[in-house]
């Protein structure tokens, strides 16, 4: 794997480098010599976060982590990535899509202790058009997470979602 290694508001030390390579070096029995991994580095009010970035075609694994120690980050954001590649496999059909980014060797290791996904609830309602404003102002009052309306405007079925620090997103789905 290629690391791409930058650091936002901290200096990005050869202990750290280090700490990268070997901890991320974990991944790189899933991916082949030529893929990028893009590491971030920051400090945000104390915390020690880091996001790092996989792109393949087609999809993107990325995960995110911070606590009060870098180190630990380090080894919190490797597992997640792990946990995702191997959700990542199970949802391939067609192995070729991606043989040029994931070894073959991967597809070959022993499945039987993966989780099966199981859907345990559906919900069927009727989605009324709505301006994404009052969409929000709805998920707030329901206290979910996100929302999905037909966008009055265009009437496209679209989804609002909060993000961090109160604010809002909108998905619009193009087709």
């Amino acid at each position: 794997m290629n690391y791409i290694i930058s650091g936002k508001n901290i200096e990005v030390t050869d202990g750290l480098k280090t700490a990268i390579y070997d901890k991320l070096g974990r991944l790189e029995k899933f991916f082949t010599d030529d893929t990028d991994a893009q590491v971030t580095l920051s400090v945000e009010k104390e915390r020690q976060k880091i996001e790092v970035t996989i792109p393949m075609k087609g999809h993107i694994i990325r995960a995110e982590q911070a606590s009060d120690d870098m180190y630990v980050s380090i080894d919190l954001v490797v597992e997640v990535i792990e946990r995702q590649v191997t959700r990542y496999k199970k949802k391939i059909v067609d192995k070729e899509q991606n043989a040029n980014f994931i070894k073959d060797d991967f597809f070959s290791e022993d499945d039987s202790d993966d989780e099966e996904v199981k859907i345990i609830r559906s919900k069927r309602f009727a989605v009324k058009p709505m301006y994404p404003e009052d969409a929000c102002v709805q998920m707030e009052l329901l206290g979910h997470n996100f929302f999905v309306f037909r966008n009055a405007e265009t009437e496209e079925v679209n989804v609002v979602y909060k993000r961090k620090g109160n604010t809002y997103g909108l998905i619009e789905p193009e087709f």
